[in-house]
């Protein structure tokens, strides 16, 4: 275990909240397995108060800052942050998420004693203002077989949760923009390049929730681009028409048909699990 070296890859954005940011990356560096290195891209311009948190961990000999002069976007900015890390392995980090304190731990004891697995994610607790008020888990597959299944519906990995091989990422063409999918599309992609998945079946990651988080799974441009990776998959032989059809129809009710109140209902109650 003490070779096995890995990155954390973070984005950060001008619309983050540099408090939120802060506790994001103090969770990370107060593991009980610390990151070899942490690559954060700072997506275009931000302002003042959160550029002096990024300045004051910059300084640090783990980190790497990559500055972008103008907004990528999500898919751009993950793939720069990842062809600058430098380690074997890669964890991914949102900016206003929190990790667990043994998360890093779990997933190198899995991935060490399991070489054949090339990436491995977990569960997370989604929260409103405080840790303390849980609203849902949202939990995913643990076996392979399962996460495959899976996939053919929903999206098998909670993304701020993974740890994967850089090389196995590669394979399958790395981050490409797709948007609010880019991580779905990304699963999609190794999956027919033949990787193997896993889940650890904790809670690795608390996540910020809200109305704000209901409104962006919604509207019309959301709805499009998941109607669009279903015909992708459709179109590669992962799903049947059947499914196709029935996938579409569930988005558009969820995206397009509801507010963002029963929005949030429904995801709290029906796609999550207390």
């Amino acid at each position: 275990m003490s070779e096995f070296k890995f990155s954390v890859s973070m984005c950060v954005y001008g619309k983050d909240n540099p408090d939120h940011f802060k506790v994001a990356v103090d969770s990370i560096l107060n593991q009980t397995r610390i990151a070899n290195e942490v690559v954060l891209v700072v997506d275009g311009p931000v302002p003042e108060d959160l550029d002096i948190i990024i300045k004051s961990y910059a300084n640090m000999p783990i980190f790497k800052v990559i500055r972008l002069e103008v907004n990528r976007g999500h898919g751009e900015a993950r793939r720069i942050g990842l062809e600058n890390c430098n380690c074997d392995y890669v964890a991914l980090m949102d900016a206003d998420d929190i990790s667990l304190p043994n998360r890093f731990e779990l997933q190198t004891e899995y991935l060490a004693s399991n070489p054949d697995i090339d990436i491995v994610g977990g569960n997370i607790a989604e929260f409103i203002d405080s840790v303390d008020n849980i609203v849902g888990k949202r939990v995913v597959p643990t076996e392979h077989k399962d996460i495959i299944e899976y996939m053919k519906k929903r999206c098998p990995f909670n993304q701020m949760t993974v740890m994967f091989k850089k090389e196995s990422v590669q394979k399958a063409g790395g981050y490409i923009d797709w948007f609010w999918n880019e991580d779905y599309y990304l699963w999609i992609r190794m999956r027919e390049c033949g990787c193997t998945f896993a889940n650890i079946g904790d809670v690795l990651v608390n996540v910020r929730s809200g109305l704000d988080m209901y409104k962006r799974r919604g509207g019309r441009k959301y709805y499009l681009s998941e109607k669009k990776l279903q015909k992708y998959m459709l179109d590669c032989g992962i799903i049947n028409r059947k499914t196709y059809f029935l996938n579409v129809l569930k988005r558009w009710i969820i995206q397009i048909a509801l507010p963002n109140s029963i929005r949030g209902w429904v995801f709290r109650k029906l796609a999550r699990s207390k």
